[in-house]
């Protein structure tokens, strides 16, 4: 399997060059359109389609924080969510259950500007922690990174539901 970075010839890293994954895709993902495969054959039709199967998997991956890391991560011959490996930071545990009861408590009050609040508070932390994920791929300190994806996941998951509770509101 190609390197999603060597894909698009890009450095292997956290911190990428968002424009230069784009300009990139955009060249790679026309390529292989489907309207230059229309009269090819079934074989080379199906190549195509994996082709820009790998291609749209790549950018997805890179393009997401939490993916990219977890893909570096990867490259490293760590899994960051290995089912075998659930230890973790106690205080976040702890920070964890309270968002999580904070969210439902919101839920049922329907108070939408403390849900504004909440998911800033929220995408606050997301930042923080990609800052932190950047801070210690420049280090190579890949078991505080799996902690941080850990939790960068469940953030992710946090934030996702929030605005699912803010869409369901309007």
């Amino acid at each position: 399997m190609q390197n999603y970075f060597e894909l698009f010839s890009l450095e292997v890293g956290f911190d990428i060059d968002f424009e230069a994954l784009e300009n990139a895709y955009q060249t790679q993902i026309s390529t292989f359109h489907p309207d230059k495969f229309a009269t090819k054959s079934d074989k080379e039709k199906s190549l195509a389609l994996q082709n820009t199967s790998l291609i749209n998997t790549a950018f997805d991956t890179l393009n997401s924080a939490l993916l990219r890391a977890t893909y570096l991560l990867d490259l490293q011959g760590i899994n960051a969510f290995d089912e075998k490996d659930t230890q973790m930071d106690t205080n976040f545990l702890m920070s964890q259950i309270a968002l999580r009861e904070k969210l439902e408590s919101i839920g049922l009050g329907k108070d939408e500007l403390e849900l504004d609040d909440f998911i800033q508070n929220i995408d606050d932390k997301v930042k923080q922690n990609i800052i932190q994920i950047k801070q210690y791929f420049d280090t190579d300190n890949f078991e505080k990174i799996k902690n941080l994806v850990r939790e960068l996941k469940f953030y992710n998951q946090l934030n996702l539901q929030a605005n699912q509770l803010m869409d369901e509101w309007l």
